[in-house]
């Protein structure tokens, strides 16, 4: 299991260096790319301080960031072993995969065209309801917001404290957590495809992404005190390398 983080502390990127973690990228973050290590180009259409989607600069700006993230790679065209890039996300709309794929259909092949990099989807609510276009992207991302599955209400981005549903007052449950992910993941895993979980931020969940069939994940969990957080992080990584998960995954 990888974990993706903000390179944002000299400790971090060594870590990132040595490949005990990977970086996290997007257009407006404002930390430069490590010079060695993996990474993933995040397209900043999800919430931030700023708001939802407000670190996306736009289609155009998006690729001429990734066209130059690319000539930054170096390395033979034809061997992606030397590519540092896991992948690139195409933009999305949290909560809504109706919305997210009519505007990543036309961005996935631009990242193929482009740029070396392996194109991700973001599988967002409703992905489940919808044909996926397994032929367009090569890494599946889950995404998404808490919602009630009955009702089909879905958390707005904006209130993270919302807890139940408005209309059937039922606890609500993060979408990626349940079984529609796990049976696109399995989906994916079955044609050779990639998975990354977003906002990962515990052991528990790190853990159940891995089982369900995961090879990388991200999180915030660095971004505050990132000193103390990142022994315990490795250790995480640690655990998942050396004892099996005996724990009741419903």
């Amino acid at each position: 299991m990888l974990y993706l983080a903000n390179p944002s502390t000299s400790a971090i990127r060594d870590r990132i260096a040595d490949l005990s973690v990977a970086a996290i990228m997007t257009p407006r973050q404002g930390n430069e790319l490590p010079d060695a290590g993996w990474y993933a180009a995040d397209n900043g259409c999800g919430p931030g301080k700023h708001g939802t989607g407000a670190g996306y600069p736009g289609n155009d700006a998006y690729l001429r960031w990734l066209m130059k993230l690319d000539d930054a790679e170096g390395g033979d065209r034809y061997d992606p072993d030397t590519w540092r890039c896991l992948f690139a996300v195409a933009p999305d709309v949290v909560g809504d995969a109706a919305a997210t794929l009519a505007r990543s259909e036309r961005f996935l092949p631009l990242i193929r065209e482009y740029t070396r990099f392996p194109a991700a989807l973001v599988a967002q609510n409703g992905q489940e309801h919808l044909p996926v276009p397994w032929d367009d992207f090569d890494v599946l991302f889950l995404g998404g917001s808490a919602e009630c599955v009955p009702c089909r209400y879905v958390r707005p981005v904006t209130d993270f404290t919302q807890e139940r549903c408005p209309s059937c007052g039922g606890p609500l449950a993060e979408w990626k957590l349940g079984a529609a992910a796990r049976d696109l993941t399995a989906q994916a895993n079955a044609r050779g495809k990639r998975v990354h979980m977003g906002r990962v931020n515990s052991l528990k969940r790190l853990r159940y992404a891995e089982m369900i069939g995961c090879d990388s994940v991200d999180g915030t969990y660095l971004t505050f005190a990132p000193d103390e957080n990142l022994p315990r992080l490795l250790g995480w990584l640690r655990h998942l390398d050396t004892q099996l998960p005996l724990w009741d995954a419903s």
